[in-house]
């Protein structure tokens, strides 16, 4: 192979690489435990430690949908050649950098997706409409959706007909029951990826709708036993468990979702090549949002935990909640998504349901709906001016 070729990929895997740091210290690394670090169940720094572990875990089990789709389903006709990989990494992460030196949390999803298709489209590849609606339709979604689930739970938790011990319990197992449901890249056959649910299928030797029904049920009732079992004997510690399970259970679907920001545009190319395998590319871009989580996330962490809205223990529990759902969601589908609009969207809505207008900072919210809206935009127009005149 040319050197110069050579030195072009080394130099796309060392953006990709800065861009996976970049995901980890800000976005997935910031905002599964803000909710936790806001409701006092665990230290930030400890917080940026487990974020790191469940990012890393979800990008190598989970992360193939989204990077697939970054990689190749953004634009149609063209594969981005390797100058446009490295334009493309180095101008999201730039825009990232920015949102964390400032404080402010700019949407990794919107920044790299605005400059796939900036790229793409100034070197003459076609828009894939069909996707683009896809992935428009989820971000305008998201806050409605995941706020108005959260709000919903919030205002239903402190109420005096529905005591912890049943109403979290029953939250509990609805995040069992989707659990056993989502696809993991080693419970399939052979390459395929599976679910707990199936291959708990295929070691009973059963089949059908039923069957899968029936084991969704028992995941649900025993997760909701256990946690039920938890909180009526210790309510405060049974608590904090389920808010660090369901903060654990966030940051692992973040590392399914981030990793393909990072690592996504690097795959049409390797696989053109053939030098490594995208299982390989996949364990590289998680060691980069684990590194990230630990050195970079703490600042981000403390931003989203104080500075949105005054959160406890069952508010926070209603804004993981839907984060999870929403997270599992994207990546069944293969859309990429910001964690910063998904969780700071539920700690609005928690926030509000029992707070009201004084438990959120309205002006913090205004710029950070600008800063989601801005980066796409301006991503774009950067991408696509200097893919035609540089590329």
């Amino acid at each position: 192979m040319n050197p110069s070729l050579i030195a072009l990929f080394v130099g796309a895997a060392l953006a990709s690489l800065f861009m996976a740091w970049v995901i980890g210290a800000g976005s997935s690394g910031a905002t599964p435990f803000a909710p936790a670090v806001g409701a006092n169940a665990i230290p930030t720094m400890r917080a940026a430690l487990l974020v790191g572990v469940f990012g890393f875990v979800g990008a190598v089990t989970q992360g193939s949908n989204v990077s697939e789709a970054v990689g190749s389903g953004l634009v149609g006709g063209i594969s981005l050649p390797v100058a446009g990989v490295i334009l493309v990494l180095v101008l999201g992460a730039g825009l990232m950098a920015v949102g964390i030196t400032t404080g402010y949390p700019v949407a990794t999803a919107f920044t790299v997706t605005g400059a796939v298709i900036g790229v793409g489209l100034a070197l003459g590849g076609t828009p894939v409409w069909p996707k683009y609606q896809q992935i428009a339709a989820v971000w305008v979604l998201t806050p409605f959706v995941g706020g108005g689930i959260a709000f919903g739970i919030a205002s239903v938790l402190p109420r005096p007909d529905a005591p912890e011990r049943y109403s979290v319990p029953a939250l509990a197992g609805l995040v069992g029951a989707v659990l056993v449901n989502v696809q993991f890249s080693f419970l399939g056959r052979g390459a395929a990826s599976g679910t707990v649910r199936g291959f708990s299928q295929r070691a009973l030797a059963v089949d059908g709708l039923a069957s899968g029904v029936v084991i969704t049920g028992v995941a649900a009732l025993a997760v909701a036993t256990v946690v039920w079992w938890d909180i009526s004997r210790d309510e405060r510690g049974g608590l904090r468990r389920v808010l660090l399970a369901l903060g654990s259970l966030v940051a692992f679907s973040a590392g399914g979702s981030q990793v393909g920001l990072a690592v996504g545009p690097l795959l049409p190319l390797l696989g053109e090549v053939g030098l490594v395998s995208s299982f390989a590319v996949l364990v590289g871009g998680g060691l980069g949002m684990l590194a990230g989580s630990w050195t970079g996330a703490p600042r981000m962490i403390k931003s989203l935990a104080q500075d949105y809205s005054s959160l406890g223990p069952r508010r926070s529990i209603s804004a993981l909640v839907p984060s999870f759902l929403i997270a599992q969601v994207a990546v069944l589908f293969g859309v990429p998504v910001s964690f910063n609009e998904i969780v700071v969207s539920a700690i609005i809505g928690s926030g509000a349901a029992v707070g009201g207008r004084k438990a959120v900072d309205a002006e913090k919210i205004v710029l950070t709906v600008g800063a989601w809206a801005g980066s796409f935009a301006l991503s774009f127009v950067l991408a696509y001016a200097a893919g035609t005149f540089l590329l």
